[in-house]
């Protein structure tokens, strides 16, 4: 028996809209009208450039380990941990030592992140 269309897989499920975001970090994308699901692997130590968008955003952490950056502070956080970027805000994450499973909600959808691509999108970039 299959699953209804409206039902997604956090591993592998290929309706999502593959990005790979930065060396090591890769996600599959699933946006809606209002908000979208961003499923990111992040290799062991792979570190996301630190960067700012318009667009709201909650990350959860799903599996293993990383560093949130965000406003001047690195954080730890594990399995259960989540957070709240508001949009403008800068912020990166570094995976832990065995990696991490995270996954973001932004709202409204990041234009840019509905279609495969690499990188940040029109993100800003902290120099």
């Amino acid at each position: 028996m299959s699953k209804a269309s409206w039902v997604f897989q956090l591993e592998g499920d290929s309706r999502g809209i593959p990005r790979v975001l930065a060396e090591g970090i890769a996600t599959r994308v699933f946006p809606g009208e209002h908000a979208m699901l961003s499923v990111v692997r992040i290799d062991a130590g792979a570190t996301g450039t630190v960067h700012s968008h318009p667009e709201e955003q909650w990350g959860v952490m799903l599996e293993g380990t990383c560093t949130r950056i965000q406003g001047g502070e690195e954080i730890e956080c594990a399995v259960g941990d989540f957070w709240h970027t508001p949009g403008g805000v800068m912020h990166g994450i570094r995976g832990g030592p065995s990696g991490a499973l995270v996954l973001d909600i932004f709202s409204p959808p990041r234009a840019e992140y509905k279609q495969a691509g690499s990188g940040f999108g029109a993100a800003r970039i902290e120099k």
